[in-house]
Parts: structure tokens; C-alpha cells; sequence
């Protein structure tokens, strides 16, 4: 790794910040702790939020972690994040109009009414960026586009280490002229939302494997990558490293431990002989997510216009009414490709036998032995 991913994280391990109450201070002081690097998820919480639990992380551990922000939408798919166009503004509307139309029946059949699709693009962008500049936490990581370099240097001034995800090389080359210091290179066996750049809707299902990801991403900047996608073994966070990252984030591997503010319902799953493959899908945010196959997927999939974060907005209710009813297949189960390898080990044990693990597989690999 480079000296300043040693300075965060001795072992070349990163648990994903996965928003919607998963990644909650208890489980990012565990990993952080145990020598890896936790991450708190900004999005979906206001400013004021977010700063509650990064008091509550100073609370529970003194090693370094990072908070994970959103950037901000625009306001049709295609375009840059945080551009201000407004053209097709029209046709998503409509779009997204039709759909919830659709979804009328699964709003009586839960005895909700649908979420208000207009309830804000930014995710509190420039609020949450405040916080971050006026109370510094030691990494920055971006979602869903790259920020400007005024934002990448003002970070850089407070001593805050950044990173942005990239699902391309091209995207990744954007990010080191942004000035980052590193990528996350997300490969498209992730779970949860692909971090594109831009939401192209004819891209769907077109996305880069991790490996090569990785290998193409290595050819094209010259700064540290961390591999995301699928990652649920030691042997696994070896083969991405010999592939050219600098070390592996794991999420749906974290989002099974004790600690994680996943529903049990959603940790069942993982495993559940019920749920045995995972898809990408719009139904429930309008950009691409990869969550375990469950009828709302099969149902409504197929129809999710391309129009986040209205879709997002719009099937919260549900989403909630579904964890609340005890109904799995109405919720987003997000997860990587990985999932029926899930342990159900505290996340300070994950992180230790993952880095045995690891171990083992360079000393096999370098002995030439047994690689399994």
C-alpha cells in the first residue's frame, strides 16, 4: 500500500460505506479498530446527522476512519454530477409518474401512500461539506460523480485524505486530475449502487468485472487503488492486490457481522436458500443497484424508469413498510455477488481471519503451494 493508506489502515482492508443505517459508528469502530479502515455512510442523513456519529466515532475509537457523501444529481440522466441542465427534465417527470402509477397497488396492499418524488437532488452536498471542512475527519470518500478540484484541495488543506469511485478507467482519470488521492475501483459484481458518474441508461448491464477493472485502472493513473465488487475472502483481497490495487473494500462481508444496522431480515437473506442469485436493477432508486432477486425486483424491475434520486424518494415508503411487515421480498436486499459466502462473525474477528486469510495466500503463492 502507499504510506498514506499504511497511515489509515495498517491492513489493506476497507469496509464499505453502505447507507440506509447499515454502516453505523459501532461497526466502523470495530473494523477500524481491528486494523482496517471503517467508513460511515453520509447519504440519505442530514448534515447534522452525519456529525452526530462521527462524534459518536470519536467516542469509540481513536484510529482513523471515513465518511462516505454523496454527490449531488442533475436533473436527467446522462449528464454530469452536479450539473444544473434541465433539459429531459420533462420526460424523466413523466416517466417517473407512470411508475408510480404502477406501484398504486403495492402502496394499498402496505396501506402507505407513495414518498414525495421531489424531495431534493443534493443529498445536503454543501451542508454535509461543511461539517467535513469545519470538524476534518481523516478520509473523504465520493459517490455517484468526482468532485471539483476547489473541493478536493480545500479537503486536502484540512489534512483529510480523498477518494472518489470510479467504474471506468476513463472515470478513474477524471478523478487524478481532480486532484484525488485515490479511486475506489468498483467492479460490477458490487452490491448495492454502481458508482457511475453518469447514469446512462444504455450502459446497463455493460460494466467492467473487478479484475479487469482493476488491471485497466492501473494502466491509466499512477495513484493508489482500492478494489470494490464481490470481495468476501482473503484469497480474494490477494488475487485484487496481485492484480495492482493497493488493498480491497468489502461490504455485503461486513453487512452480515453483529455490529452492522442491517435488518435480520436482510442478514438472513444473504444465505436464505430463498435468494440465490442477484441482479441490477432500478425498481427501487432509478440507478442501478445490485440486490438479491426478490418479487419486487422480478415485478417492478423492468419498468424502474432511469430517474434517481426520484425513485429513490418515491418507493421509500415501501421499502419501510416492507422491513416494518417483516416482508423480504418488498425490500431492497442490496448485496454483491458474494453474498451466500457471508460469515456471521463479529466484525473484528472478519477483519482478523480475512488477514490470515490473506496470509496464507501470498505464502502459497510466493512457495508456489497449494492456492485454493
Amino acid at each position: 500500500m502507499s504510506s498514506a493508506l499504511t497511515d489509515l489502515c495498517p491492513l489493506p482492508i476497507v469496509q464499505a460505506p453502505m447507507a440506509g443505517g447499515i454502516s453505523v459508528p459501532q461497526l466502523v469502530a470495530a473494523v477500524s479498530e481491528a486494523g482496517g479502515l471503517g467508513f460511515l455512510a453520509a447519504g440519505y442523513k442530514t448534515a447534522d446527522g452525519m456529525y452526530q456519529e462521527i462524534k459518536q466515532m470519536r467516542a469509540l475509537t481513536g484510529r482513523p476512519f471515513g465518511v462516505n457523501v454523496f454527490m449531488p444529481q442533475p436533473e436527467f440522466p446522462g449528464a454530469n454530477a452536479g450539473g444544473t441542465t434541465t433539459a429531459g427534465a420533462g420526460h424523466a417527470s413523466a416517466a417517473v409518474e407512470i411508475y408510480a402509477q404502477q406501484l398504486a397497488g403495492e402502496a394499498a396492499w402496505y396501506e402507505i401512500d407513495l414518498g414525495d418524488p421531489d424531495s431534493g437532488r443534493d443529498d445536503g452536498y454543501e451542508a454535509k461539506l461543511a461539517v467535513l471542512l469545519d470538524d476534518p475527519v481523516p478520509a473523504v470518500s465520493f459517490h455517484f460523480g468526482v468532485p471539483s478540484r476547489d473541493v478536493i484541495d480545500s479537503l486536502h488543506r484540512v489534512g483529510t485524505f480523498a477518494l472518489v469511485t470510479v467504474t471506468t478507467p476513463e472515470e478513474a482519470q477524471a478523478v487524478r486530475q481532480a486532484g484525488a488521492d485515490a479511486v475506489i475501483a468498483q467492479g460490477v459484481e458490487a452490491g448495492g449502487h454502481q458508482g457511475t458518474h453518469r447514469d446512462i441508461p444504455e450502459n446497463d448491464h455493460s460494466g467492467l468485472g473487478l479484475l479487469s477493472l482493476v488491471a485497466q485502472i492501473r494502466d491509466a493513473v499512477d495513484i493508489p487503488v482500492i478494489a470494490a465488487g464481490g470481495i468476501m475472502r482473503g484469497t480474494q483481497i490477494a488475487a485484487v492486490l496481485a492484480a495492482g490495487a493497493d488493498a480491497a473494500q468489502l461490504g455485503t462481508a461486513f453487512l452480515a457481522t453483529p455490529e452492522s444496522g442491517a435488518s435480520a431480515l436482510h442478514k438472513q437473506a444473504l444465505t436464505s436458500p430463498l435468494f440465490t442469485r442477484t441482479e441490477l436493477t432500478r425498481a427501487f432508486t432509478g440507478r442501478p443497484a445490485r440486490g438479491l432477486v426478490n418479487r419486487f425486483l422480478r415485478e417492478h424491475g423492468p419498468y424502474a424508469p432511469a430517474a434517481y434520486p426520484e425513485v429513490h424518494h418515491l418507493t421509500s415508503p415501501l421499502r419501510k413498510a416492507a422491513a416494518k411487515a417483516g416482508d423480504a421480498q418488498g425490500m431492497a436486499l442490496w448485496a454483491g455477488q458474494g453474498h451466500r459466502m457471508a460469515r456471521d462473525l463479529p466484525a473484528a474477528e472478519l477483519v482478523e481471519v480475512l488477514a490470515a486469510e490473506l496470509a496464507a495466500a501470498r505464502t502459497a503463492l510466493s512457495s508456489g503451494g497449494d492456492r485454493r
